[in-house]
């Protein structure tokens, strides 16, 4: 099962800045992770909302392969490409996976002016080692999807359960 840990800084950098750790800590396999973003709420409010994983990318390429296999079958290879590329494009555009939307925005209306908030969505992770890692970073835990006790545990590890 999944866990869902917000991380908020009082920084425009923070979030990107653990970000770049959490893609270190991918290389050496010590987490993996369903879905990532980062948040950034400006000095005039504006928010940005950046998505680590690409869907309509991935569905395109998905598409343009199956579309290219079955035009081969019918003997028009580039036609099934094309038709297969912009169905996978479209699908994947109204499909959600991951981290919900909404949640996202919910959360990224309470981040104060100039702060930012990382969100991940792991599926496995060598909990010790990357908290040791995390550990370094100035930042809150907002929101979890763990049972409360690890929740505690977890604030606990980051500076006496912020």
């Amino acid at each position: 099962m999944s866990e869902l840990i917000v991380f908020v800084f009082s920084d425009e950098k923070g979030a990107s800045e653990m970000d770049e750790v959490i893609k270190r800590l991918q290389k050496e396999q010590l987490i993996n992770l369903d879905d990532a973003a980062i948040v950034v709420r400006n000095h005039d409010g504006k928010v940005k909302v950046k998505q680590a994983v690409n869907l309509v990318g991935a569905g395109t390429v998905g598409g343009a392969f199956w579309g290219m296999l079955i035009g081969l079958l019918f003997w028009v290879p580039w036609l099934g490409l094309a038709i297969g590329a912009v169905t996978g494009a479209i699908s994947d555009k109204f499909t959600d996976y991951g981290i919900n939307d909404e949640f996202i925005n919910e959360v990224a209306g309470t981040i104060e002016p100039g702060g930012s908030a990382l969100f991940l969505l792991i599926s496995q992770w060598t909990e010790d080692k990357v908290l040791g890692e995390l550990s370094k970073f100035n930042h809150k835990v907002v929101r979890t999807s763990l049972s409360k006790e690890e929740e505690l545990k977890l604030k606990a590890a980051f500076g006496a359960g912020q």
